[in-house]
C-alpha cells in the first residue's frame, strides 16, 4: 500500500515487514494519534469467516495482561482488504539477532527468560501460541522482549489439530502437491508436522528450539528442503555438541527435555517459567 492510504482510522505510512500472513505496516492512529502496525492479510489466507474468528481471540488475548506479550488492538476489513492492528514494537526480531550469530549465554537466557514467562502467561488463559519462532519475537532496545502474532493464535480447544497452524505460517516455502505441508517447519513439534492434534506442548518444544538457536547460532533442524526439515524433526536429535560448554547443565537438560518427539515426555507446559 502506498504511503497515506487509510484503512478506517489507520493511515499507513510504509511496509516493515512481511511473512505468510500477509504485509506489516507501519501506520499512524489517527483517533488516537499513536502509531501501530497494520497487518494486512493474504486474500487467501483470510477466509470468510474470518473477521468473527479474529474478533473472538481478540478478546480471549486481551484478557492476558503480560508485558513480553505484544497487544493486538484492533481487527477490521475495508472491502476486501482484511486488517490486524497491533502495538508498534521497536527494535529487531530474533532473526534480525541472530544474524550477528549466537547470543551470549547470558544474554540468551535472559530471552529465554522472558519468552517463557510470556508462553506461560498465556497458557494459564488457555492460549496458544503455535507460531513461536525468532521471526516472531522483538527484541527492543533496551533488551525486552515482545512475543508477536498471538493474535493468530488459536484458543485451546480439545482435539485441535495442526492443520491450519501448518497452512498459515508459509513465510518462504510453498509445495503444491497434495499431502505436503506449506509452510517453514523448522520449529513445528512432531505432532505439528503430522497434523495431529496440538496442545500447550508444541509451545514447549518451539520455545526448546528457538532456545537452542539463540545459543549455538544454528536451527535445532535445518534442511534443503521442506521434507529434510521434517525428517530431522521426527527422527533425529539436534547437534547437542554445539551448545556452549559454559552452558550451565540444568539450562542443556531443559532443552533437551523440551525437544522430546514424545510430548508426553515434554517438559510439562507452564513449569518452565524461568529457565534460569
Amino acid at each position: 500500500m502506498d504511503p497515506g492510504t487509510r484503512l478506517g482510522r489507520y493511515e499507513m505510512i510504509g511496509p516493515i515487514g512481511q511473512g505468510g500472513m500477509g504485509t506489516v505496516y507501519r501506520a499512524r492512529d489517527l483517533r488516537l494519534g499513536r502509531l501501530v502496525a497494520v497487518k494486512i492479510l493474504r486474500q487467501d489466507r483470510a477466509g470468510p469467516d474470518w473477521l468473527p474468528r479474529f474478533e473472538r481471540e481478540a478478546r480471549l488475548l486481551a484478557t492476558v495482561n503480560h508485558p513480553a506479550i505484544a497487544i493486538v488492538h484492533d481487527v477490521g476489513e475495508a472491502g476486501a482488504v482484511r486488517y490486524l492492528v497491533m502495538e508498534l514494537v521497536p527494535g529487531q526480531t530474533l532473526t534480525q539477532r541472530l544474524r550477528q550469530g549466537a547470543v551470549p549465554v547470558e544474554e540468551a537466557l535472559e530471552i529465554g527468560r522472558q519468552i517463557a514467562e510470556a508462553l506461560a502467561a498465556a497458557h494459564d488463559k488457555g492460549i496458544i501460541h503455535r507460531d513461536l519462532k525468532p521471526g516472531n519475537v522483538m527484541l527492543t532496545p533496551e533488551g525486552k522482549v515482545k512475543v508477536l502474532d498471538f493474535g493468530l493464535a488459536r484458543s485451546l480447544e480439545p482435539g485441535t489439530r495442526a492443520s491450519s497452524h501448518l497452512e498459515s505460517t508459509c513465510d518462504h516455502v510453498q509445495q503444491s502437491e497434495p499431502g505436503l505441508i506449506q509452510g517453514t517447519p523448522a520449529y513445528m513439534a512432531p505432532e505439528q508436522a503430522r497434523g495431529a492434534a496440538v496442545d500447550r506442548r508444541c509451545d514447549v518444544w518451539a520455545f526448546g528450539c528457538v532456545l537452542y538457536e539463540l545459543l549455538t547460532g544454528e536451527p535445532a533442524f535445518a534442511g534443503p528442503t521442506v521434507s529434510d526439515v521434517v525428517a530431522g524433526i521426527l527422527e533425529r536429535e539436534p547437534r547437542w555438541e554445539a551448545l556452549p560448554p559454559t552452558l550451565p547443565p540444568r539450562i542443556r537438560e531443559l532443552i533437551r527435555q523440551c525437544l522430546q518427539k514424545d510430548a508426553h515426555d515434554r517438559w510439562p507446559a507452564g513449569t518452565y517459567r524461568s529457565p534460569d
